[in-house]
Parts: C-alpha cells; structure tokens; sequence
C-alpha cells in the first residue's frame, strides 16, 4: 500500500492495531461462548474481556516475541497473556490459527467493502448532476475515435452512471459472499470447539457462518470478491480514458479543474495535463493486478496450506485501499470538471454535416431509393468533404441521385432529431423524465 493514495479510514482498517483488536474480539467473544457451555469458567472469560478490551496490544511486543516463535498468532496470544495473566490460558481453546485470520480477514474486507460503496455512491451523486445538467449538451458520438453521430454530454454521463450502478451491485454482493466466519478448529470438523461458538462469534462480529471451512474459508469467495473489484477498477478506467481524451488540446470539450497556484509541468508554463485521470488509470491497473493471485490462491492444498496467506497480505489492503482512493478521486474530478459545451459545438461541426449521413441515406431509402444506391450517393459526397472540396449539404443538393427535395435536405441535418429519445434514457437510468 503507497501511502500517496490512500485515505486514513481506508488504511486504518489494515493497521496492525486494528487487526489486533479484531484478533482479541474474536478469541474474546468465543471465550463468552465457550463459558455459556461450560467448557471454560466464566469468570475466566469475564476476566479475557474485563483486562482486555480496552488494552493496548504493542505491535513491537508481538515482532518480538514471532521473532522466536516464528508464528503471528500464538506471538499474538503470549502477549495477550502478558496483559490478562492466568486466565489467559483459556483463550483459544480447540481453535486454530486460521479460525482467528481468516475470520479477522472477511471483517477487514467487509469494513472496506463498506468505505468502496460510499465511494461509489459519491460517483453516482456526482455523475447524476452533471448528467442532468448537461443532458441536452450536444456533442458528437465518437466511434473507433472517429465522428459517428451527435449524442448529448448528458447521455454519455449517464451511461457512465449506469455503469457505476452495476458496479455497486458487484460490490454489494462481494460484501455479502466475503462476509463469513470460520471458528471449526483443525482441518474443520468442530471436534474441539463446538459449532455454537462459531454462530456466537459469526453474530458478533457481524458475519455470517461458514457452511464448509476446511480450516480455512474457501478462497472462490475471495477470487470473486478480488474480481468484483478489478471490474469496478475497471469502470473507473473507463471514464478516466474517456476524460483524457476529452481534455486533449485538439479535442478539449471538458478538462480536469486546474487550482490556483497549480503547475502543469516543470519545464512548459503553459500545460495542463489531465494528471488526475492518468492516476486513476494507474490506480486501476493496480487494482486488477490483485485478480490473478486471487484466483490462483483458490486451490489450496487438502484441507489448508498457507501458500494464499503471503498474497493475501498484500492484495487485501493494497487493492482496497487504491480503490477506495480512486473512486473518491474520480468523484472529485467530476464534480469539479470543466466542460466546454462551445467547443463541442465547434468539433460537431467539423466535419460540415457528415454526422448526418445516415439519416440522409434513411430518407433515400424512403423515398424508394434502394440501399445500395443510396449508400453508394451519400458516400461519395461524403468522401468529397473528407477531401476538403466542400460542404456536404451542397453536394447533395447538387447531386441527381439524391432526389429529395432540398427543404427535405435541410430539415434532415437537425440536430434535435438525434435527441428526441434522450427522455426516455434518462428515465432508465435515473427514474424519472
């Protein structure tokens, strides 16, 4: 995790203090269990908690005390012996090692999950305004990078919208398949701890049970979860492309805000580089770089090994906290970007009425012309304004085998005809007109 992008909620989730309070919430609550069951004294597990909760567990300590024992979680445990005495002994009882990090991991990944949405919605609420603000912003439709047809500003944001609608979705359902927990002792089979204490634990730490852990808690749920982010990183991607592209100085129809006192480059005074959006991209390629190792990690060996455990510790807080990053950046870019409606108009017009092709061809085809025909007619004039030779507009005017009449022509190069439907999206989208 690059400390640059990342945001304090986000990193505090995946600090060492944080996961040690998780580690001491999880043995805690299963010694609440476990005394309810009489399989420790009560006044134990009330002393566990009484000298624990508020404690501070020393992340140097627990270094070094794993120097010696080459292993986190019972360093974990001497030190919280240290700190609760005696009736530490009854900590842990019939658990293992992965009972505790695996449960620990899905609260970490849940609680992240949590900030991811908030990121999202703040796109949504971001894209949403300027969408509405511009939804009759002509503009041109641009395929294969080229001029295709006129759209509005306010359509293309609003698919961007519906994208991040989806995105939320995936990440909603990530959260949900992540969110278990794992308190079934070696290899699974609840032989020393009894299925209670794992609903016990399951409900305190709000998670749901694990119907099958060997262990460890099956890794598919990871591979998604990963795989849902690396879609949304995706998303992200996909609008911060369209934004660079949108800022390039022979385009520039909209541009990342620029502050006061801001400096573009330490050698040219004039520029303005679309730094954030070219972040946001690296970001996304960090972000998916996680996929891979997730999936890999899915098959572990018979009941558990440890080979997705390095991996884990790296893609857990680094693709969350990147992400979480990136999407409160990508929503601030929104909110603050500036879009240059004149400018679209001037690239709309470009190419002289070429974005009217179609529809020129369409009312050949009405008036009985045959497609090929009136295909081959609108093209060949179109190639001629390609060229430079002149106006579209005038060349089918001039020519005979396009035998509309020319008020006919005219009414087909308006621009309103390619907007008449853009209520109808922005009620999908939106809900409502």
């Amino acid at each position: 995790m690059i400390t640059r992008y990342s945001r304090p909620d986000a990193a505090a989730i995946w600090s060492q203090e944080t996961k040690y309070k998780i580690w001491f919430e999880i043995e805690a609550h299963a010694a609440t269990k476990m005394a309810e069951l009489g399989v420790i004294p009560q006044q134990a597990a009330d002393a566990i908690w009484a000298k624990g909760k508020d404690a501070t567990f020393d992340a140097d300590r627990i270094d070094e005390i794993e120097r010696t024992t080459k292993h986190d979680v019972i360093a974990f445990l001497t030190h919280v012996a240290e700190i609760v005495g005696e009736e530490a002994r009854f900590l842990h009882q019939g658990m293992t090692s992965s009972d505790v990090l695996d449960t620990c991991f899905a609260v970490q990944l849940a609680r992240s999950s949590d900030l991811l949405i908030e990121g999202v919605d703040r796109v949504l609420a971001a894209l949403e305004t300027r969408a509405k603000e511009h939804k009759y912003t002509p503009t041109v439709g641009r395929s294969h990078g080229i001029h295709a047809e006129p759209v509005t500003f306010g359509l293309k944001l609003a698919g961007y919208h519906a994208e991040f609608q989806r995105a939320k979705r995936r990440l909603i359902t990530a959260k949900e398949e992540i969110a278990t927990c794992a308190i079934s002792g070696a290899v699974g089979t609840f032989a020393n701890v009894d299925p209670a204490v794992e609903a016990y634990v399951a409900e305190q730490m709000g998670l749901q049970v694990e119907p099958v852990s060997t262990q460890v808690i099956p890794r598919d749920r990871h591979a998604a979860f990963f795989a849902a982010l690396g879609v949304v990183a995706s998303s992200v991607e996909r609008l911060a492309v369209e934004i660079r592209h949108l800022q390039r100085t022979e385009v520039l129809e909209a541009e990342e805000f620029f502050d006061k006192g801001q400096k573009g480059s330490s050698a040219m005074p004039h520029k303005r580089n679309p730094i954030l959006t070219e972040n946001l991209t690296g970001l996304a390629r960090l972000v998916r770089s996680a996929v891979t190792p997730a999936m890999e990690n899915v098959a572990l060996w018979h009941e558990r090994d440890i080979s997705h455990s390095s991996v884990e510790r790296g893609i857990g807080p680094d693709a969350t906290i990147h992400l979480d990053f990136a999407l409160q950046r990508l929503a601030g870019v929104i909110e603050r970007l500036n879009v240059y409606p004149e400018n679209m108009q001037k690239n709309l017009d470009r190419l002289g009425g070429l974005v009217h092709s179609q529809r020129v061809m369409l009312a050949l085809t009405q008036a009985g012309v045959s497609r090929e025909a009136a295909y081959a007619a609108v093209q060949e004039n179109a190639m001629k304004v390609w060229r430079g030779e002149g106006a579209f507009l005038d060349f089918l005017k001039a020519d005979d085998r396009v035998t509309l009449p020319h008020d006919q022509l005219e009414a087909l190069f308006d621009l309103g005809y390619h907007t008449k439907n853009v209520d109808v999206v922005f009620k999908r989208v939106f809900g409502e007109g």
